[in-house]
């Protein structure tokens, strides 16, 4: 079985996969706090007897690679490969600096491209809104950064006096006729339409049709909102895509006993 491990600045998402099969999935917080010691307790925990064969880091909290990686070691003799510019993949980077694409963008588009082999558009709606953008020749060509649902609505709370702490809901109605409510169209409608519009100056730009999936934690809540027809929707596209990787780079997993 191949572990692989999601650091994101939340959260970390780890994933059990045998073969193809997800069989266990699994969060942890990213708590730069915690020792390794800490960290192999908990892996020990979540995964009781179960020994991986090899496991695959993909980070965008650098402070937590070692720690993540160590505990990993430490726990089944395993050295996690880090996915990094660097590591074996099936597409090309092709943007100016390789080094500064996150790890999770790398792996939805790798795990995009595995599944289709065309030019793919892998929006994913989490902590941030990214796009994640593969041409028909493989080619990682970039995409987009936004705030994710939460993070704006933590920043609206945090940054004014009177705007209240709420959680992302579905909203019926465009026009909120109060603050709640306002803030709901505001942050997951306007989620909504931003992701169409972009979409749809992606396409624009790209010259060519593609694939367009969905992954993320809100995913699901804001592509009820959209105009744009998703061909799919991925709960697990960012860990399929570090065992993607994994196999790539199997041949560089040292396992120690």
């Amino acid at each position: 079985m191949i572990l692989t491990v999601d650091i994101g600045n939340t959260n970390i998402t780890c994933g059990l996969f045998d073969g193809e099969t997800l069989v266990k999935q699994f969060r942890l917080d990213s708590n730069k706090e915690l020792d390794v010691n800490e960290y192999s307790r908990t892996f020990s925990y979540e995964l009781g007897d179960i020994k991986p064969e090899g496991a695959v880091i993909g980070s965008v909290v650098e402070e937590l690679n070692n720690k993540i990686q160590y505990s990993i070691l430490a726990t089944y003799g395993v050295k996690a490969h880090i996915l990094s510019s660097d590591s074996v993949m099936p597409i090309k980077i092709t943007v100016p600096n390789p080094k500064e694409v996150g790890a999770d963008r790398l792996a939805n588009a790798i795990r995009a491209y595995n599944i289709y082999h065309r030019a793919v558009i892998v929006v994913d709606l989490g902590t941030a809104t990214t796009f994640d953008i593969v041409n028909g020749k493989g080619e990682f060509i970039g995409g987009l950064i936004a705030p994710g649902v939460e993070t704006q609505l933590k920043s609206l709370n945090i940054s004014t006096s009177k705007l209240p702490d709420i959680e992302p809901q579905p909203i019926n109605t465009s026009i909120g006729n109060n603050t709640k409510d306002a803030i709901l169209s505001g942050v997951i409608r306007g989620t909504a339409s931003m992701v169409d519009g972009m979409i749809e100056k992606s396409i624009d730009e790209l010259k060519e049709e593609p694939v367009i999936i969905a992954t993320g934690g809100y995913s699901k809540l804001i592509t009820k909102y959209t105009k744009t027809n998703f061909d799919k929707i991925y709960p697990y596209l960012t860990l399929e895509g570090l065992r993607d990787l994994f196999s790539e780079n199997k041949p560089l997993q040292p396992i120690f006993e």
